[in-house]
């Protein structure tokens, strides 16, 4: 019998220090260290991430001081310059060590950077985990989600307790889904355990004409829609390009929750994330009972089932378009 294969290569920097213990995945990394976290692939969009990971801090610092390992509220004074500042070095670090032991590109990277209530001068530790990425063939799978869960306490924050809290859900995990999403009434999907959730709704008064798809009618036959912020979401990154994108495409675009009630209209989604960039969803599950989210597992469960053919057109054009931005450095 052969051995298992090596863990995959990855590297742990604190507060600017290499751990030298051999680190554990990213995934039981945030398992087991409380803190306000940012994950990115290769750096891209960077800037945006610290500010998130600095807006996240101050949240729960505030409001929940035990997600951030802190044992009461206080008030985090910091600008996100100075987060920058505290993080980037052992980001820094980290690639280096990381390119040291294996010959990588930054472009082969996942990179957490995460603050924790610590002991350093700011009262705050630095941790930032590195590890290996494989980016999935552009466009060969896509995501299969079901809904399993309520929505998350302090949603606009980013923390890494969610790692954990979320295996409460695995028992409604159908067999295949590979994401689950998050309703607080089981019918307007916030978000996924780890994404973003768009649908692309055609809009009430077209759905019974049958055109062919063309640019000239998106802006009468369609529109995508996503969750806001203000129904208690994480406020991604990818989510966010998706919608400027949207903008500067002129594809219309609506922050609301998607409507399971309305699924009918529904004719393409995806889910978003900083690994995962876009990926379009082949099917959605949903209990026929709201109720029945409390079940003991997903096998004591009648499910609804929504099956898209393939990433459609929509999909594919925000696919391409971001795709030329992230190697545009945009």
């Amino acid at each position: 019998m052969s051995p298992p294969p090596p863990p995959p290569p990855a590297v742990l920097v604190s507060n600017g220090a290499i751990s030298p213990n051999a680190p554990p995945s990213a995934a039981s990394f945030l398992e087991s260290t409380p803190g306000a976290y940012t994950t990115a692939r290769a750096l891209l969009w960077w800037p945006r991430h610290l500010r998130r990971l600095a807006d996240s801090a101050r949240l729960l610092a505030r409001s929940h001081p035990h997600l951030l390992g802190l044992p009461e509220p206080r008030v985090l004074n910091f600008s996100d310059t100075h987060v920058r500042s505290l993080v980037d070095p052992s980001v820094r670090v980290a690639i280096d060590e990381m390119r040291r032991r294996r010959p990588v590109t930054e472009e082969d990277l996942a990179v957490t950077a995460l603050l924790r209530g610590g002991g350093s001068g700011d009262g705050l530790d630095v941790l930032v985990h590195v590890g290996a990425y494989v980016p999935p063939v552009f466009g060969e799978h896509g995501a299969r989600v079901a809904v399993a869960g309520r929505g998350r306490d302090a949603a606009a924050g980013k923390y890494a307790p969610w790692a954990r809290m979320r295996k409460s859900m695995e028992k409604m995990r159908p067999p295949g889904v590979t994401e689950l999403l998050l309703t607080n009434d089981g019918d307007h999907i916030l978000e996924g355990s780890v994404t973003n959730f768009f649908v692309v709704c055609r809009r009430k008064e077209e759905h019974q004409r049958n055109g062919p798809f063309s640019n000239q009618t998106l802006d009468t036959k369609f529109e995508v829609q996503t969750a806001p912020l203000s129904d208690g979401i994480l406020p991604g990154i990818i989510r966010q390009i998706v919608i400027e994108v949207c903008h500067d495409m002129g594809i219309p675009v609506r922050e609301v929750s998607p409507s399971w009630s309305k699924h009918e209209l529904w004719q393409e989604a995806f889910v978003t994330s900083s690994l995962r960039l876009i990926q379009h969803v082949e099917s959605v599950e949903v209990p026929l009972l709201w109720e029945d989210i409390q079940s003991k597992s997903w096998n004591d469960v009648s499910w609804a089932v929504k099956q898209f053919q393939g990433a459609g057109c929509i999909t594919t054009l925000l696919q391409g378009n971001i795709e030329e931005s992230k190697n545009r450095g945009i």
